[in-house]
């Protein structure tokens, strides 16, 4: 089992940046592809960044590719997304998430353990 807490969100004006963290705690974390989704008002969750198990490689959302960075650090059970150059349309619960059966994956419903969601509130 995993359980994770996110937290660093925040309101911020566009073009600012914002880091958030991912606190995990379960033996498994190591093991696990990390991710960040978020979800808009009236809006599905949708994906962000992963990262593999070992950090060594990352996949993002065309939407915040160049803006955004994933990392992970195993040792300490963490995992980070700084967000930098944000936009209006960044706006949304940011929500940490961890899928154990998969090297990589993007998709929502391959996700095993999820964090309660931090806010995310980029003013124009």
């Amino acid at each position: 089992q995993v359980q994770l807490v996110e937290s660093g969100g925040g309101l911020v004006q566009a073009g600012g940046s914002l880091r958030l963290l991912c606190a995990a705690s379960g033996d498994t974390f190591s093991s696990s592809v990390v991710g960040w989704f978020r979800q808009a008002p009236g809006k599905e969750r949708e994906f962000v960044s992963t990262t593999s198990r070992s950090g060594g490689r990352v996949w993002y959302a065309d939407s915040v590719k160049g803006r955004f960075t994933i990392s992970r650090d195993n040792a300490k059970n963490t995992v980070f997304l700084q967000m930098n150059s944000l936009k209006p349309e960044d706006t949304a619960v940011y929500y940490c998430a961890a899928a154990a059966r998969y090297s990589w994956t993007t998709r929502t419903r391959d996700y095993d353990y999820w964090g309660q969601g931090t806010q995310v509130t980029v003013s124009s």
